[in-house]
């Protein structure tokens, strides 16, 4: 199948049919089991997708797939370097088992979607309330994921870091400064080690992965009229409102009120 360029996550609804079909692509896949169910074989491996388990599958890895019976899926296109999350996390497809809280959010998401702001998945790029959602619903994806709700069957690699455990750390502390020699030391490693380490298992250094992961936070929390700019950005590491706003619209085009403002 050939595929337009990906640039920016996007979230979407797909039903399977029972022919099978085969895929290859250069961006992330995640797919998510809603109603039904299909089967999906990625690199040779086989399982079956319902609402308990997703396949986790790295560009470039083909993919075998066909329906059982009527089925639904939210699927999320992820390109490289785009959303914080560890790129190991993709080193190899993975089928992970879901718990209820993670599969109540992709109820929810997919919720939205039906209602329609999902219907207009390929209109042009300008669409900023399209825009919003697919970032926003693939923000909350992979915090859910990194988070551990999704990550059974997604175990730590044997060596290196524990790319998952670290994500979570980084997380709980975007409003403290990043001390590499601290989290280096929490790790059993020098600092030199650590980085090294650190930008074989994210793909990035630690500073622009934790630049990238608070502005990915932030999107969540615009969500939430009870905060204001100014608190939005130092709950997440700003030093004030005027460094935040730079940051986020250098990365998403427009201001934070702006994107808060967008249709909801």
């Amino acid at each position: 199948m050939t595929h337009a360029a990906v640039t920016a996550p996007s979230v979407s609804l797909r039903r399977f049919g029972a022919s099978q079909a085969s895929d290859v692509h250069d961006f992330h896949q995640v797919v998510l089991g809603l109603d039904g169910a299909m089967v999906m074989a990625v690199d040779g491996v086989a399982q079956r997708i319902d609402a308990r388990c997703a396949w986790l599958i790295p560009a470039g890895a083909r993919h075998d797939y066909a329906g059982l019976g009527e089925n639904r899926q939210l699927v999320l296109d992820l390109p490289a370097a785009t959303l914080a999350v560890p790129e190991r996390l993709f080193d190899r497809a993975r089928a992970v088992i879901v718990d209820a809280p993670f599969t109540e959010l992709v109820q929810r998401i997919a919720s939205h979607a039906a209602q329609g702001v999902d219907d207009t998945h390929d209109a042009p790029a300008d669409d900023l309330d399209v825009r919003r959602f697919h970032w926003d619903a693939a923000a909350r994806l992979g915090a859910a994921l990194i988070a551990g709700a999704g990550m059974q069957g997604a175990e730590a690699p044997a060596a290196g870091l524990d790319f998952a455990r670290i994500d979570r750390w980084l997380r709980a502390h975007l409003s403290e400064p990043l001390r590499i020699a601290d989290l280096a030391a929490h790790c059993g490693f020098s600092m030199r080690r650590f980085h090294q380490l650190f930008i074989d298992a994210f793909g990035e250094t630690p500073h622009r992965y934790l630049q990238r992961l608070r502005l990915d936070t932030s999107l969540t929390l615009l969500a939430d009229p009870r905060l204001s700019l100014a608190d939005i950005a130092l709950d997440i590491g700003f030093g004030d409102q005027s460094a935040y706003t730079h940051a986020f619209t250098r990365r998403f085009g427009l201001a934070p009120g702006q994107w808060r403002a967008l249709r909801h």
